[in-house]
């Protein structure tokens, strides 16, 4: 399970053009499933996003979590985050696990962030997405599970 995660001031995903899913200051987390991850590894990814401790305190340094700051975690389903890169010139996406299988760990690991009391905004499974956002920092993160 690969997380990507960017500090933000505002982020939002589009489908169709309509705003599906939006926030102010929190989190976007584009999210790759791959096919050995599992509900404890997806509960224990929210646990350590949840904490991540990325945001600004008062001294300047990066101590806060996303609960402390009162933010929003906006979550985007990304496969292309579990491509192999290592040769050729095309990426090959065969270490990203099935849609089924990960349409299903993706919608438990937003439960699991819900059930830790955020707002959790989505985007929309396995369609075709804009994605806008202010990176704050810019501070970006890849965790891996």
């Amino acid at each position: 399970m690969i997380a990507l995660i960017q500090r933000v001031t505002q982020a939002s995903v589009e489908v169709n053009s309509e705003i599906v899913g939006e926030i102010q200051q929190g989190l976007l987390v584009f999210l790759a499933i791959e096919p050995s991850d599992t509900q404890e590894k997806a509960k224990r990814l929210s646990e350590r996003i949840a904490g991540y401790r990325i945001f600004e305190d008062d001294s300047g340094k990066m101590n806060l979590n996303v609960k402390q700051i009162g933010g929003d975690i906006l979550v985007v389903s990304q496969f292309t985050l579990a491509a192999d890169t290592t040769r050729g010139m095309r990426p090959s996406f065969t270490n990203a696990a099935t849609p089924a299988f990960s349409d299903e760990l993706y919608q438990y690991f937003c439960q699991q962030l819900r059930e830790q009391n955020f707002r959790v905004p989505t985007g929309v499974f396995r369609a075709d997405m804009k994605v806008r956002l202010l990176n704050d920092g810019p501070a970006t993160f890849q965790l891996t599970i």
